[in-house]
């Protein structure tokens, strides 16, 4: 069996040592790079697993490197090690386009359980490459909706909401599940944002944002998405 490939980008030697030690011993593959410009060198070339990436880097930032990552293509998950506590540090960090977030100092079990997790959610089930949802097709090898001649992209968020609900298909979600699938556990989102994203999404899958067909919501429980 493959063990999978992590890339940690860490510019402190210590922490960066540190995690490459344990995460080897843990049972991935581990490599290590200390600046933002070859952290997106390497996240465009290989295709890891999922990448664990600070914030305060040389040459780029975490944020930075992030979007440029997300710009390019690569939906290799995410994990964010920031030592800024700051919810909007956070947001900041997912709105970027990562997947989860760990604040400095962390524990170890902790992060060998957010990496986990990640790797679940995306090894829960294929999404299928293109999906039909009304007089819209949604590619998502290419992170975009096309309908007639109009071709408009999700943004990451937008992405991994809609893989969820192409999973759970039939399925009434509660805003906590989504959170839990689509922000990361343990995250701190209100229901006003969730819903504020869903009327996002919204407005590129369904053929009027305002009467819904295909993303309802039921009243009390959460949403259900079926086509």
């Amino acid at each position: 069996m493959n063990k999978p490939r992590l890339l940690v980008v860490e510019d402190e030697p210590g922490i960066a040592l540190a995690l490459e030690d344990d995460l080897t011993l843990e049972g991935y593959q581990v490599e290590v790079v200390r600046d933002g410009p070859t952290a997106v060198k390497r996240g465009r070339a290989e295709a890891f697993d999922a990448i664990l990436l600070d914030v305060m880097l040389p040459g780029k930032d975490g944020f930075e490197v992030c979007r440029e990552l997300r710009r390019n293509g690569v939906r290799t998950p995410i994990l964010m090690l920031t030592a800024r506590a700051q919810e909007a540090e956070k947001v900041l960090g997912l709105e970027a386009g990562a997947d989860d977030y760990v604040t400095k100092p962390f524990g170890v079990r902790e992060l060998r359980s957010r990496i986990a997790a990640l790797l679940r959610r995306t090894q829960a089930g294929p999404t299928p490459p293109v999906v039909r949802i009304g007089d819209a097709e949604v590619d998502f090898s290419r992170g975009e909706v096309r309908r007639g001649g109009d071709v408009t992209p999700l943004t990451p968020l937008e992405f991994r909401l809609l893989q969820v609900f192409v999973r759970a298909r039939g399925r009434i979600l509660t805003r906590e599940q989504l959170i839990t699938e689509a922000w990361g556990p343990q995250t701190f989102v209100s229901d006003r944002v969730v819903d504020n994203h869903i009327g996002s999404l919204r407005k590129k899958i369904e053929p009027d944002a305002a009467e819904p067909r295909f993303l309802r919501n039921v009243r009390g429980l959460g949403y259900c998405f079926d086509t």
